[in-house]
């Protein structure tokens, strides 16, 4: 099993910034991708950003520019960077990890941007 822990979360007027961390503990050595979720109220869960084990990157469109994925193999930690938020960025913001059998969810932490 892989447990997943989300911090970083909180309110922040538009334009701020923000950095989400997540801890992965357990069995992690089989994880081929990291990625970022979030969930508006109201609204479906929508993939933020990816980081896959051979370094490759996505992000939606909207945060292209934007918010940055990063890990630090050494601490098994992954981050999400995120610049110039805009109230449309408020939403639970889920880590996600992937093997090539099974998927994990962090508990989300909530991003709140205030116009």
């Amino acid at each position: 099993q892989v447990q997943l822990a989300e911090s970083g979360g909180g309110l922040v007027q538009a334009g701020g910034s923000l950095r989400l961390s997540c801890a992965a503990s357990g069995i992690i050595f089989n994880i081929n991708a990291m990625k970022w979720y979030r969930q508006a109220p109201g609204k479906q869960r929508e993939l933020v950003a990816s980081l896959w084990r051979n370094g490759n990157t996505y992000y939606q469109e909207s945060v292209k520019g934007r918010f940055t994925i990063s890990s630090n193999n050494a601490k098994n930690m992954l981050y999400l960077q995120m610049n110039s938020l805009t109230p449309e960025d408020t939403a639970v913001y889920y880590c996600y990890a992937q093997d090539i059998a099974r998927e994990f969810w962090g508990q989300g932490t909530q991003v709140t941007v205030s116009s």
